[in-house]
């Protein structure tokens, strides 16, 4: 008798001993849940953060392109270029026909009679000339070549279409040049504080963005970067050849 009570009170001595113990692991569980709770409620915040992000990224885009459509000075469709931004000299790009067709230019097998005009342009970095390389918007393994193109490191640009009403912008041959141009530099000669690059047509200050600079029957196009203060001296015309 004494030994069923006292095996009684052991067994219920055990069960007052593991009541915290349960209590302890509910009290865990019940947090476990709660954090889970929160970590959910995170997640779909998170989630509509970034729809939201992506919904106006997406409406940007729209807008931009739209604009960029309806721009009205935008000749052709390369108001800025986005290529090389290291320091010259810029060699020729390895991939000329997927560019010549980025910046809206039709390549060819032959030359086009439709329209064919020339024009020139200068490049001058710190008071010395950078030469414009030959065969831009050719390409050698296919015997392709761009309707916008150059022959040689004269600076002449060959225009020579299939089609009689194209406009062609200095932005274009930079875009197959693969060289940077828009209203804040060239290449990787950006504007600051003591440089600048400045363009000009035919002897004239352009006061734009010279990537929107339309060539046109031997016009003469100068882009001269260095010091500020320099004082430009642009040519007005370039003595082409007799049959450019």
């Amino acid at each position: 008798m004494n030994q069923k009570r006292s095996k009684n009170k052991h067994r219920h001595g055990a069960s007052t001993n593991r009541e915290p113990g349960s209590a302890r692991a509910r009290a865990r569980l019940a947090e476990m849940k709660r954090q889970e709770a929160r970590a959910r409620t995170r997640r779909r915040f998170l989630v509509g953060v970034t729809a939201v992000i992506v919904a106006g990224a997406l409406g940007i885009g729209i807008w931009l392109v739209a604009r960029q459509v309806s721009a009205p000075n935008a000749a052709g469709p390369v108001a800025g270029t986005k290529g090389r931004s290291d320091l010259p000299p810029w060699g020729l790009p390895a991939d000329p026909g997927r560019l010549a067709e980025a910046a809206g230019l039709q390549a060819s097998n032959m030359e086009g009679t439709a329209a064919h005009f020339h024009s020139h342009l200068d490049i001058t970095v710190n008071g010395q000339p950078l030469a414009v390389p030959g065969a831009i918007g050719v390409d050698a393994k296919t015997g392709s070549m761009s309707e916008l193109h150059t022959h040689d490191e004269r600076g002449v640009l060959h225009v020579e279409s299939h089609k009689t009403d194209g406009k062609y912008t200095l932005g274009q041959l930079f875009a197959e040049w693969d060289v940077r141009l828009d209203g804040q530099g060239i290449g990787g000669l950006t504007n600051n504080k003591t440089d600048s690059l400045r363009a000009y047509v035919d002897g004239k200050r352009f006061s734009g963005n010279p990537a929107t600079i339309q060539l046109g029957e031997r016009r003469q196009i100068s882009l001269i970067y260095g010091p500020r203060n320099a004082t430009d001296n642009p040519p007005s015309s370039f003595a082409f050849d007799a049959n450019e």
